[in-house]
């Protein structure tokens, strides 16, 4: 049985920035889900999101943008047949630590300053991008009119959820990862990416000159292609194991 890709928005998108991302990928036969990411809180959004992959059958790559690397790399691994990762611009977290540390750990993230705190009747503080700074921070390599109804339908994240530390068992210590990122994020530096792919032991590690962190809208087929070889590669290996 062929993957079901399990598609994991992150913080200012929302499920429909994978759009152009879907229909390659069910052009080769795989099952595709665009989980809806509550961005709440980090061990919220993992379970609402393990929740969903117990609802399918048979293996699952979890694809994960931005915050939403945080979440799948904290996926109960019990929560289904899941088997592997794809981190495209995302945060890939070791326990204790946050997308807020991991976005500090190297120069060049520009995000803090594109922020506009609402807060909220419980306490907690919702995050947007500005609308006058969305397209130079998130998706610089899109047309403007793009970016502008990006920056319109963007979902907001709690800061607690940024803040919130990964928990103790990071799926990517079990599980083969892949990861996608472009040179030009000012959200998640390259060299933060590049670090947290290495430590990964990714089986492939991809920077795309120029692209910003808006990946999945600029460079859909690079994205698609990406998660497309982390399924052949993982349905091959499992053949293989069966058949052994």
């Amino acid at each position: 049985m062929r993957p079901t890709i399990v598609l994991v928005h992150g913080a200012f998108a929302e499920s429909a920035s994978w759009d152009r991302v879907i229909d390659p990928l069910l052009s080769a036969g795989h099952r595709v889900i665009a989980a809806s990411n509550p961005l709440r809180g980090l061990a919220a959004d993992a379970n609402a999101v393990g929740d969903l992959v117990r609802t399918v059958d048979g293996p699952v790559v979890l694809v994960g943008h931005s915050y939403g690397g945080a979440v799948i790399s904290n996926v109960d691994a019990d929560a289904g047949t899941i088997a592997g990762l794809v981190y495209v611009a995302g945060f890939a977290p070791a326990s204790g630590e946050s997308a807020i540390t991991l976005s500090a750990l190297f120069p060049g993230s520009t995000l803090a300053t594109a922020l506009r705190p609402v807060s909220l009747s419980d306490g907690r503080t919702d995050l947007f991008i500005s609308q006058e700074h969305f397209h130079t921070q998130f998706a610089a390599d899109v047309p403007a009119a793009v970016a502008a109804r990006m920056a319109a339908t963007q979902r907001p994240v709690t800061q607690e959820a940024l803040a919130e530390p990964s928990g103790a068992r990071p799926l990517w210590k079990e599980l083969p990862s892949w990861f996608l990122f472009g040179s030009e994020d000012r959200s998640i530096p390259a060299a933060a990416q590049h670090f947290m792919a290495e430590r990964a032991g990714a089986r492939d590690t991809i920077e795309i000159p120029g692209a910003s962190h808006a990946i999945p809208v600029s460079h859909p087929d690079a994205t698609a292609q990406m998660i497309l070889e982390a399924a052949r590669r993982l349905w091959r290996d499992s053949a293989l194991g069966m058949a052994a």
